[in-house]
């Protein structure tokens, strides 16, 4: 098959890293895959380098795919996503995120591409968006929709999210979870002790980590309200954030204000196979973020048999379950999430029992291969219907 995968910005991310993995599985089975992606800027990071390092995937760039709503630049982005699917002709057109997934799949549409799939990696839409843009993008999706044969959610709750909002039918969708490499967190090469003094921290040090942008909603706030008075009350209480964004200035000058410096490790921007290092150095992962698909670092922290504190939006249940992969609480709850992470201190060998039921959970589901596997079948199933949509 003539694969064409169609994302919005190759930043550092899950959706992001999702794609290039299925990239990659798709041009190590003989397929001829290319991605086509917009402009690369900010603290983000970027994942081109290694889409070109593979060499088996064309890496197209497109001037006007950009994140914000900007109508001129849209329809010129419409105008030259049909040029570049019309110049490559591909059997299968495959978006991702929203943007690129909206213009990606009319384009694609009018080229009479015989399977266009969409991946839903989070809703555009959610509660702490403005009224007026949540309405624009449920049109916006419903519109969509009727225009490409298939739509793979990357959990159930996004499945349910999108039906509950009128957006296609039921027999379009599938669920196909986020694969990854998950063999570096399965059987990690790094001594855990050695990568917690490398940090500078000690052994007895109890490291709540982060993976996450620095950005908003990513709840990075929440977690210096709740653990403020446990600093006091816990000596060897430490938080590990690994990640960057464009909110870094912002908190690094509230850990300042509110005299945490020293208790705060930051690492900056790190590459996606860094990952499974920092996790050995983490006692538990605390993803109190207000907006997910389903949060890759909290599977790669189970994959890892880390437990993890996270609140209970999209699909986090789906991988966090509460009592036994880890502690799954209300959005906002910061005295929720003060007694989750003393529970966390309070009890290693019930901690280490919830990692490692998250491992034995995940490894199978979440890996790139079952991913990659599942997709194939999904275009083929289209390409053999005939695009009927």
């Amino acid at each position: 098959m003539r694969i064409m995968h169609i994302s919005t910005r190759l930043i550092l991310g899950g959706s992001q890293e999702n794609t290039v993995l299925s990239c990659e599985g798709q041009a190590a089975r003989g397929h001829e895959v290319s991605l086509v992606f917009g402009p690369i800027y900010g603290p983000e990071g970027s994942m081109l380098e290694r889409v070109q390092k593979a060499g088996s995937i064309e890496a197209i760039e497109t001037p006007n795919l950009v994140r914000e709503l900007a109508p001129l630049r849209d329809l010129r982005c419409q105008r030259d996503l049909r040029r570049i699917i019309r110049d490559w002709k591909p059997d299968v057109v495959h978006t991702h995120s929203s943007k690129a997934g909206i213009l990606g799949r009319i384009a694609a549409w009018k080229e009479r591409v015989p399977a266009v799939i969409h991946t839903v990696h989070g809703p555009p839409f959610h509660r702490h968006e403005k009224k007026w843009r949540n309405a624009l993008y449920i049109l916006a999706e419903r519109y969509a929709a009727r225009r490409c044969h298939r739509i793979v959610c990357v959990a159930e709750a996004m499945r349910e999210q999108f039906l509950a909002a009128k957006i296609g039918r039921p027999d379009q969708y599938a669920v196909v979870f986020s694969g990854m490499e998950v063999e570096p967190f399965l059987h990690p090469q790094h001594d855990p002790e050695q990568v917690r003094k490398e940090l500078g921290f000690s052994s007895d040090d109890f490291i709540v980590g982060t993976i996450a942008r620095l950005a908003e909603l990513k709840g990075h706030d929440d977690l210096l309200d709740a653990m403020r008075p446990l600093f006091v009350a816990r000596p060897n209480l430490k938080l590990l954030w690994v990640g960057d964004g464009w909110w870094r200035e912002r908190l690094e000058a509230r850990l300042e204000e509110m005299k945490l410096r020293d208790r705060v490790v930051t690492t900056g921007l790190v590459r996606p196979e860094e990952i499974p290092r920092y996790l050995q150095a983490m006692d538990v992962l605390a993803h109190p973020s207000y907006r997910e698909g389903l949060p890759r670092t909290v599977t790669q922290a189970l994959l890892s048999a880390r437990p993890v504190i996270a609140y209970d939006v999209d699909g986090t249940r789906e991988v966090c379950r509460h009592n036994q992969t880890g502690k799954l609480l209300e959005p906002a709850d910061i005295e929720a999430l003060r007694e989750a992470v003393l529970w966390m201190m309070d009890h290693p060998e019930e901690r280490r029992a919830m990692g490692e039921r998250g491992r034995a959970m995940c490894r199978e589901p979440f890996s790139a291969a079952t991913m990659v596997e599942s997709l194939e079948a999904l275009y083929r199933e289209s390409l053999d219907d005939g695009g009927v949509a």
